[in-house]
């Protein structure tokens, strides 16, 4: 029994109801990972389609005791071996026009609640000699007009991801950063633009899954700390405007 424990792949995936996160989930899976998904709620079948790997998780993660009630549940039998902080909170405009809620909604879905939960794991991760994803933006290394807020909590984040692997690579942990570009996804609900029209223009969610299927599958002893996925076009679409 306490060779099957050792033996079992647990990995937590925030995000995991939907998009980049959904795809990732079902990597995991068929990686032989044992996956909880958290998200805020999950589509009816959602859970089961992972041939019973995948654990639904529903908890908001600004909802910082019951998050870490929820991790530590799952980390109880000290089996975790990789975390992949894929939610995120995106606002797009003119800074000005932002208001507290939001600005907040993105500090702490798209930082804090990666550094909490990398703190809650990290005893766990150095045991196992595990790793740290962090679903990062290109926006972390680049100006953001329009996306100012957004674009600082991705720098910050792309900044915890390196000084977090220095400290930690010597017990074994390996922290990685993917950086994709425009995605297919629903983070552009709240901006007035999308992904463009030309399927050159966007990237899949399954293909930033993959690229953390090629990090877990390096060889003990290397990391590939730093990942950016870029479409061949740069291209956006503006969504009409809506009637006042």
């Amino acid at each position: 029994m306490e060779e099957q424990k050792n033996q079992r792949k647990t990995a937590i995936v925030t995000g995991a109801s939907s998009g980049i996160g959904r795809e990732i989930a079902k990597v995991l899976c068929g990686m032989e990972y044992e996956v909880y998904g958290i998200g805020r709620n999950f589509e009816q079948g959602a859970a089961e389609e992972q041939k019973g790997r995948f654990h639904a998780v529903v908890c908001d993660l600004l909802d910082t005791p019951k998050l870490c009630g929820a991790v530590k549940e799952i980390a109880a039998d000290g089996s975790v071996q990789l975390l992949v902080n894929n939610a995120g909170a995106a606002y797009y405009g003119l800074h000005e026009e932002l208001n507290p809620r939001k600005i907040s909604e993105m500090v702490r879905t798209n930082l804090e609640a990666p550094m909490i939960l990398a703190q809650q794991l990290l005893r766990d991760l150095k045991k196992n000699k595990g790793c740290i994803v962090n679903i990062e933006s290109v926006t972390a290394c680049q100006s953001n007009p329009h996306g100012c807020a957004y674009g600082a909590t991705k720098a910050g984040l792309h900044s915890f991801s390196h000084s977090l692997f220095d400290e930690a690579r010597k017990y074994g942990v390996s922290v990685v950063s993917i950086s994709p570009d425009m995605t297919k996804t629903a983070l552009y609900r709240n901006a007035d633009f999308t992904v463009g029209e030309e399927t050159e223009s966007y990237l899949l969610p399954e293909e930033v899954a993959q690229a953390v299927a090629f990090v877990l599958r390096q060889r003990e002893g290397l990391v590939v700390s730093d990942i950016t996925l870029r479409p061949q076009l740069h291209r956006i679409a503006k969504k009409p405007r809506r009637p006042q």
